[in-house]
């Protein structure tokens, strides 16, 4: 980069305010492209009244400008910045300008980049959605949805199918549970040269016993829907459904904050599920697993995921009894302080130590991630190790 490129991006970073003293060491100027970028930023970043949407006090939509004009600022954004900026960029307009009333109009929805943060944000205003705007607000969710599905949803179904269907091999012949990969690598030394073909000796094939319905394991997801977990309640519902769908697993679907919702039914569909939840209000944490409890019915064959910042505002030493009964009887209990793709999220650290005395693994898990753990916890294997694997590789 030379000195001409330097001085436009530190213009462009400084702003307007900074166009004399760059104009007195060079006359390099901006681009067309970029005195757009410079407009734009100025609309939110500059508390100056010229080109700014406010006064920087963000003191709600009332004084902001006319839909039309935010719209087209939308649009230029959009075009003129990388998705990841864009986000950023959508998240201080409405921090920094008031504009979070306005993002039920239809016609700002259509030109908003779908971002989790934003979903969130609105699914907590979702009461206040209007009539004429309810649609709208759903297709941006769903495009949302169907973004993180895209990312997750083969991976989980691959290594849920993997460890339950593929752990241990049958005598009883079926076509249908022919382990392939087996019954070839362990036959290569059967080839036949003159068919050019290799010609079992032995076929290998599934045992399918432990997915009939007496065998299935429970996947129990008991999920804080206080106002911090927004981002997580995205996350763990569009993966909910995922595992919902498979019938090799039983599937339940919990929400609470002071209260206690069933969301199971509503696990068709990650968008009405998502609308089941009302983000916002206290925690009563030992509520919702006492609740949970009830659906054990295997402790062997149950993972249970307690998604929470931990912050209990119920009884904490009884929580404390109740997580450590469903691990000595059995059951895979995981704490996740967050589903998040950034940032460190905010817990009560003295909780999730005494949980983690437990032998229970306590941690923030990328959406990404999950599948691995999904994989291991479903193969018996040490979750605690996987802790220090993820905690290892963060600090990496």
């Amino acid at each position: 980069m030379n000195t001409e490129d330097h001085i436009q991006k530190w213009r462009l970073i400084l702003g307007q305010d900074s166009q004399n003293r760059f104009g007195q060491m060079s006359d390099t100027s901006l681009t067309q492209e970029q005195d757009l970028m410079d407009q734009a930023l100025a609309a939110i970043y500059n508390r100056a009244d010229a080109g700014g949407f406010g006064d920087g006090s963000g003191r709600g939509a009332g004084n902001g400008p006319s839909n039309p004009k935010i719209s087209r600022w939308l649009g230029d954004v959009r075009s003129l910045f990388d998705k990841e900026l864009v986000t950023v960029i959508q998240g201080d307009a409405m921090n920094r300008c008031g504009l979070k009333q306005l993002i039920f109009e239809p016609e700002l929805l259509e030109n908003l980049e779908p971002d989790v943060n934003l979903a969130s944000t609105i699914l907590m205003l979702k009461d206040q959605i209007p009539k004429r705007s309810k649609e709208s607000v759903r297709v941006f969710i769903k495009k949302i949805v169907e973004e993180i599905n895209r990312l997750l949803e083969q991976d989980i179904k691959r290594v849920v199918t993997a460890s339950l269907n593929r752990r241990r091999h049958s005598p009883i012949p079926s076509a249908a549970a022919l382990d392939f990969k087996t019954t070839i690598s362990r036959n290569l030394k059967h080839y036949n040269t003159k068919l050019k073909t290799i010609v079992p000796e032995h076929f290998y094939f599934f045992d399918r016993t432990s997915t009939t319905a007496a065998n299935k394991w429970t996947v129990i997801l008991d999920i804080d829907q206080s106002g911090s977990m927004g981002e997580s309640v995205i996350y763990s519902s569009i993966i909910s459904c995922i595992l919902a769908s498979m019938s090799s697993l039983k599937t339940r679907i919990v929400a609470f904050d002071t209260k206690v919702i069933d969301l199971t039914e509503k696990s068709d569909d990650p968008v009405d599920l998502l609308f089941g939840f009302q983000l916002g209000g206290g925690t009563n944490i030992d509520l919702s697993v006492a609740y949970c409890q009830q659906f054990i019915e295997n402790p062997a064959k149950t993972l249970f995921f307690l998604i929470s910042d931990l912050e209990e505002g119920g009884n904490r030493a009884a929580l404390l009894r109740r997580l450590e009964e469903m691990k000595t009887s059995g059951v895979t209990v995981v704490c996740l302080l967050a589903l998040a793709d950034g940032g460190r999220p905010y817990y009560d650290a003295q909780m999730a130590q005494k949980i983690a005395t437990m032998g229970i693994p306590c941690f923030a898990c990328n959406p990404q991630m999950l599948p691995t753990l999904l994989e291991r916890a479903l193969k018996g294997q040490d979750l605690q190790q996987f802790q220090k694997e993820f905690d290892k590789r963060g600090k990496g």
